[in-house]
């Protein structure tokens, strides 16, 4: 293990604690942001349809391509998580969830759309901040691991309840195209500023550093 990555892991006094509950808090809050991408397109599907010209079972391409980028993207992503720490899969999931939103909002093919939401928001944006969230949370609780485990995941169904009405409400006012141009920038803009507040690694990043320098002794 590097010396920086040595010296960002938090001590083992920080599992159960406030600070674990901080975490959580913000774990929370963009795993909401990150959900965004799966709850949007059942909204505006009957405008995309429109505006495409396509059949309705084809205006649902993108949703299943997207489930399925984000399934296959949740394996790498995870992988990220282990090797760098959360903060650096969410940094990614910021820059895919922004700017799959802002290509599909704004291209006039439904090709590039079908592709924006399968590889950026799907395998790039929402799969990241889910499963790495979830890892993560596991690291910094042990007495309440469960409950802890089971509030994180839960930001999956808030979104499901906050983002199809606020979304109604603003493809109603100022169109699909705007709602998903500016869902983009404040999703990449949210994700990637509360990722900066989850830079420090797990506790058991401090313990097995800790071990490795006495073998090394």
């Amino acid at each position: 293990m590097s010396a920086p990555a040595a010296a960002a892991a938090a001590p083992v006094s920080l599992v159960d604690s406030g600070y674990a509950s901080f975490r959580l808090g913000i774990a929370v809050l963009i795993m909401t942001l990150g959900a965004s991408v799966m709850y949007v397109v059942p909204v505006i599907l009957p405008a995309v349809q429109s505006e495409f010209g396509v059949a309705r079972a084809d205006a649902s391409l993108p949703y299943s391509l997207l489930m399925i980028g984000f399934g296959i993207g949740g394996l790498f992503m995870g992988r990220l998580s282990d090797r760098f720490g959360v903060a650096v899969p969410l940094a990614i999931g910021a820059a895919g969830v922004g700017s799959g939103f802002i290509v599909a909002g704004t291209t006039s093919s439904f090709l590039v759309f079908n592709a924006a939401h399968a590889v950026l928001l799907g395998l790039l944006g929402g799969s990241a901040t889910f499963s790495p969230l979830v890892a993560d949370t596991t690291l910094w609780f042990a007495k309440r691991r469960g409950i802890a485990v089971a509030i994180c995941a839960s930001g999956n169904y808030l979104g499901g309840a906050v983002w199809p009405p606020l979304v109604q409400r603003a493809v109603e006012a100022w169109g699909w195209r705007a709602t998903y141009v500016g869902m983009g920038v404040i999703c990449a803009v949210a994700i990637g500023s509360l990722a900066l507040l989850m830079r420090r690694r797990p506790p058991i990043v401090s313990a097995a550093a800790a071990a490795l320098s006495r073998l090394a002794a």
